[in-house]
């Protein structure tokens, strides 16, 4: 795990399960913001260097067009 934290000890340090970290790691959950934040600031890093639109994958105007 990055930082050198286990799966457990960083789930401790941002109120989650250990579970939920690790889905997180397998790419079956995506998290809220608020927990992408809680995980970046966590981990000393941007939300953008945890997470990322895969190429090719559609991202929608959710403001309108």
């Amino acid at each position: 795990m990055a930082a050198g934290l286990t799966q457990a000890a960083l789930a401790d340090r941002i109120e989650v399960s250990r579970k939920t970290i690790n889905t997180i790691e397998n790419g079956v959950f995506i998290p809220s913001t608020l927990l992408a934040l809680r995980l970046a600031t966590t981990l000393g890093c941007q939300v953008e260097d945890i997470f990322s639109l895969a190429p090719g994958e559609p991202s929608h105007d959710l403001v309108g067009s």
